[in-house]
């Protein structure tokens, strides 16, 4: 018996819708199924990786059932292409869709480092060193790089100084490039054309004010005091009296080993500010937010001195003979 055309035409169709149907129960079943890792699990989706080693490593690690059919899902969405690279880590129960779409947003793995204020280059490196981003080597080579400096917009012989303070967040994709020029950049939103007006006012540049600031951040116990050691320095600025300030005399040691001398005090280093009148050539640490402010807007004082209490606070005076009465009190007393 041979089947006329019409009839073989609804025959083709309804097999055809037959196979479909089945095709969509099998793919329905594996959308609605949810699955639970038995334990975390961080899968490293590296760039350039095509879906179906993305969908086998998945399969592999217990995140989906069925690699063919995440494949299948994924072409059915049109995002075979948009997956992100990176580290992700899956723990909670989730369905083939979920998974698909945090892989096509992008929810990679990320993590955060703090950078406390007042911390120097060296110090900034030990801790970006933790992240594995990358050596304390690396970094510091790339602070004192020339070309990374002139391509960050910065007139100075290293990052010293410019590495703003700050808590950021990174991925196991960030490099150590990537991680400066977000430092930088965060001190550039600080440097408000409100504030850099402020220092110019002062006879200050950029350069001078991160300077300034960072000195204040290695005094200053308390941030309540920082625009009244600003004002102390300006001062002392104004009228061509040395600084004095310990902090600068301690970085210009090598191998510092925690106890400043006399005979560090009169050791001339571009940063003895003992010896040398006027700011040191750069910055000896990275200022936060409330330094900068100081730098760029002191109190309105005569003080000359300060000198510690031993509680976090300083005495203020404006002759030398009430800040050697203050010495005798606070210092030689102790």
């Amino acid at each position: 018996m041979t089947l006329r055309p019409r009839n073989l035409i609804l025959t083709i169709v309804a097999l055809i819708g037959i196979a479909l149907l089945c095709l969509g129960i099998w793919l329905q079943s594996f959308i609605t199924s949810t699955i639970t890792p038995a334990e975390p699990q961080v899968i490293e989706i590296k760039s350039g990786s095509s879906f179906a080693r993305i969908a086998n490593q998945l399969e592999q690690a217990g995140i989906v059932s069925d690699a063919r059919r995440f494949t299948l899902l994924a072409r059915w969405r049109d995002a075979t292409g948009k997956v992100h690279a990176g580290e992700y880590l899956f723990q909670n129960t989730a369905n083939p869709d979920e998974i698909l779409t945090r892989l096509v947003a992008g929810d990679i793995r990320k993590f955060q480092v703090t950078i406390p204020e007042g911390f120097n280059l060296r110090e900034i490196a030990a801790r970006l060193e933790k992240t594995n981003i990358g050596s304390a080597e690396t970094f510091l080579a790339l602070c004192n790089d020339r070309d990374f400096l002139k391509d960050l917009g910065i007139n100075a012989a290293s990052l010293e100084g410019y590495l703003f303070p700050e808590t950021y967040t990174y991925t196991s994709s960030t490099t150590p490039r990537q991680q400066l020029r977000a430092m930088v950049e965060q001190l550039n939103a600080q440097l408000t054309p409100e504030l850099l007006k402020s220092a110019t006012a002062l006879q200050l540049n950029r350069h001078q004010l991160i300077t300034l600031a960072s000195i204040i951040q290695k005094e200053a116990g308390n941030v309540k005091e920082m625009p009244l050691i600003s004002a102390v320095f300006h001062n002392r600025l104004k009228r061509g009296i040395a600084l004095q300030a310990d902090p600068t005399v301690i970085y210009g040691i090598a191998d510092f080993d925690g106890n400043l001398t006399r005979k560090h005090l009169e050791t001339p280093t571009p940063y003895n500010t003992y010896r040398k009148r006027g700011l040191p050539p750069g910055p000896i640490a990275s200022p936060g937010r409330f330094a900068l402010h100081a730098a760029a807007k002191p109190a309105i004082s005569k003080d000359l001195y300060f000198v510690a209490r031993g509680d976090g606070t300083h005495e203020f005076n404006t002759t030398l003979r009430g800040h050697n009465r203050a010495v005798r009190r606070y210092q030689l007393r102790r």
